[in-house]
């Protein structure tokens, strides 16, 4: 499951892994933040859902309700560490204006967000781990607290924000079309803690950089898996800006069907009046897998570990002239 959920979350049972590439799914849904690893190299990953809120003001006496999709693209190429993504929103909203005698009524429809980003995983504490031997006569030895585990893996993510239309979904009721240029950057460091069957992730966002009303957040994930096809997470996220700041709460789980499709069903509320927040949502992440498996090998003259994929075995028997195993 961010998603980190992973999500990243960002939120997945996969998050339990290690490694770039996982044998199952590594979603960002159905949390707000990115997990710190790629999908692995030639891994194609679409993660979408339907959402329904309502958005209450009670300064500007507005009453919001609103359906949405929210949809992301990533891909893995080049490096493990290397992903390429497209993640965004389209709302279709209905503001009812109560101030007054009679109620007034808007609507309109259009993209919320559009980010193209890159990301890449710069530290790796579990890399060496998967090969250390476990204490075969102390199961405390194996599972004791250690203070390395506090040192999380790191990756930072560069993207550009596009706005389509005007903005009308982000700021109403300060409803103005110059209130945001059409392409601004955005910047995230990310970090994931694993601990068994639970996955800490942390996102520091700075969104719209250099636009008059910069955003600045953070998303702090916990995600446990319950079952090897059932986790469930918890979220908060915080959001400063001149023109809406908020402290949200997420929650919800995910299920592994198969080990490239999960479902997922997540709420969200926030703590605060102006406005006051709800929303539910139901999505599914789905990855087509062209990854080639590589395969670890100890060895090397510092003890370094080399890194051989079964495609360059092949090719370099047919170099020496070696016949190919035959059934």
């Amino acid at each position: 499951m961010k998603k980190t959920l992973v999500g990243i979350c960002a939120f997945c049972t996969s998050l339990i892994a290690s490694a770039q590439y996982t044998e199952t799914i590594n979603s960002n849904r159905p949390g707000g933040s990115q997990g710190a690893f790629a999908v692995g190299t030639e891994v194609l990953q679409i993660e979408t859902g339907l959402k329904l809120g309502n958005d209450e003001h009670k300064l500007t006496h507005t009453d919001t309700d609103f359906w949405g999709i929210d949809y992301g693209i990533r891909y893995g190429f080049f490096k493990e560490q290397l992903e390429v993504s497209l993640l965004g929103s389209y709302l279709n909203t209905t503001v009812t204006n109560t101030k007054g005698i009679t109620s007034e009524e808007l609507k309109y429809s259009n993209f919320r967000s559009n980010t193209l980003g890159v990301k890449y995983l710069i530290y790796d504490p579990y890399k060496k781990r998967m090969f250390e031997k476990p204490n075969l006569y102390s199961w405390k030895a194996n599972n004791r607290f250690k203070w390395r585990d506090l040192i999380p893996a790191v990756s930072l993510y560069a993207g550009a924000n596009i706005l389509f239309g005007d903005n009308q979904l982000m700021y109403y009721p300060y409803i103005n079309d110059n209130l945001e240029t059409k392409i601004t950057p955005t910047a995230a460091l990310i970090t994931q803690n694993n601990w068994g069957r639970w996955v800490f992730v942390m996102n520091i966002i700075a969104e719209k950089i250099g636009d008059e009303y910069p955003t600045y957040a953070g998303i702090f994930t916990m995600t446990h898996a319950a079952s090897a096809k059932v986790s469930i997470f918890a979220e908060y996220q915080t959001i400063k800006n001149d023109l809406y700041s908020d402290d949200i709460a997420r929650f919800g789980g995910a299920y592994l069907f198969t080990k490239d499709l999960q479902v997922d069903l997540s709420g969200l509320v926030n703590f605060k009046d102006t406005p006051s927040r709800w929303q539910v949502a139901l999505g599914f992440s789905y990855r087509i897998d062209m990854h080639k498996q590589d395969e670890m090998i100890k060895e090397g003259r510092k003890g370094k570990i080399e890194k051989a994929s079964t495609k360059d075995k092949k090719e370099k028997k047919k170099k020496n002239n070696i016949p190919e195993p035959t059934e």
